[in-house]
């Protein structure tokens, strides 16, 4: 997969603000019209489309940190449906829930354990399941599908298509349950205790078996889809932690400060000349996710007058 940043020369924090003037300098510089190489203004073109649509580029970012997320969560399930269906025995498998789960970036870097609880969908006790009393689809007889036959008296195709009589479902109900409206369903609250492994980014995704919306007799699987959050004035930037520090005017006539750190407070020596908008940086105390990241602390100063 391209890295569309790199191509617009941006990082991947970059505002919308910053992705426009960045699409736009690019592209007057490698304009075809202006001397410029056509494939690379495509190249320029492709990417500001992406990142310059936001919900384009909250997607892009999970599939370059989890190229695997559009498969449900497990990049094996395909092969495992391939070699069933050689055999015959096709595993029946509940529809996966997607569930949008927010982790603070302190809980990430110390892997802590939280519940997270969410709404799914379980039997309605009252019918058991049926919606309500079922009498059989009198169209497709039961299978949820009707053939139909398309062409002349020469040359015809003959395909199914879902019966919609019945909306596929091979019944239709006659008294409907009062407590489910007929669904067969109803809503219950569920709790996962989560062990939150260190440095878990946007984007990634766990799965837990079992825990998704109830359907035909069976239990799907949840997904949990990440989101890292600002905690306590902390942020995760890609590998790096990053420290919001509200400083006071006598901050600046110290030597040294105090900063807070998952792992304890940091001593950190101030510079002689000191730039709220250059952070200080602190090697190696960031997150441990392949190699090491930096502790970053991004100062800014607040003062009441009076």
């Amino acid at each position: 997969m391209e890295n569309f940043y790199d191509i617009l020369g941006v990082t991947e924090t970059a505002s919308q603000d910053e992705i426009k003037k960045a699409y736009r300098k690019k592209a007057v510089e490698s304009h075809p019209d202006k001397g410029g190489d056509e494939e690379i203004f495509k190249k320029i073109s492709e990417a500001y489309d992406t990142l310059g649509d936001e919900q384009k580029r909250k997607d892009y970012d999970m599939r370059r940190s989890n190229p695997f997320g559009d498969m449900g969560g497990d990049p094996f399930s395909s092969f495992g449906d391939f070699f069933s269906n050689m055999t015959g025995q096709r595993v029946r498998k509940a529809p996966d829930k997607v569930i949008d789960v927010q982790i603070g970036t302190l809980d990430s870097f110390l892997s802590k354990n939280i519940d997270i609880r969410f709404q799914r969908k379980n039997m309605c006790n009252s019918c058991g399941g049926q919606g309500g009393e079922r009498t059989t689809c009198n169209t497709c007889n039961g299978s949820g599908r009707i053939t139909q036959r398309v062409g002349n008296s020469f040359f015809s195709n003959i395909f199914q298509v879902t019966c919609n009589s019945c909306n596929g479902k091979g019944f239709n109900l006659k008294n409907v349950c009062y407590s489910c409206a007929g669904e067969g369903k109803n809503n219950e609250m569920q709790t996962i205790n989560l062990n939150i492994p260190h440095g878990i980014s946007d984007g990634q995704m766990i799965k837990a078996s079992g825990y998704g919306d109830w359907h035909d007799g069976m239990f799907g699987d949840a997904i949990l889809k990440v989101q890292v959050v600002e905690q306590n004035g902390f942020e995760k930037l890609n590998n790096d932690l990053v420290y919001n520090y509200q400083m006071s005017l006598d901050d600046f006539n110290k030597d040294n400060l105090d900063i807070p750190h998952p792992s304890g407070n940091l001593n950190i020596k101030l510079p002689e000349t000191i730039d709220t908008q250059k952070p200080l940086r602190i090697k190696g105390k960031g997150f441990r996710n392949e190699g090491l990241g930096d502790f970053y602390v991004k100062m800014y100063v607040k003062h009441k007058r009076g």
